[in-house]
């Protein structure tokens, strides 16, 4: 992810915050911004792992890749069956 802010306009985004907040609560600050984003992770991994979870127990990555190889099977089936019939027809042109 790019932000599109370049070097002098972050140095005045901090001039602004140095005078909103003051330089003593900039750490304050700081560490709330690393709290809410440790806690944003720490819910997403907890989501991906429960969306994980679920799926194994209801084995449907297995069923997945079951379906999967039946359909690939079926298409060479039918891929052989009109080679065999397009065969002489290839051949005679």
């Amino acid at each position: 992810m790019h932000l599109f802010i370049s070097g002098p306009e972050i140095f005045v985004v901090l001039l602004i915050v140095v005078m909103l907040f003051g330089a003593d609560k900039i750490p304050e600050i700081a560490r709330g911004l690393g709290k809410g984003i440790r806690q944003v992770k720490d819910a997403t991994n907890d989501i991906k792992k429960e969306i994980t979870d679920s799926a194994n127990s209801n084995e449907v990555t297995k069923q997945g890749r079951d379906l999967s190889q039946d359909i690939t099977k079926e298409i060479n089936k039918v891929k052989d069956d009109i080679d065999d019939l397009t065969g002489p027809i290839k051949r005679n042109f």
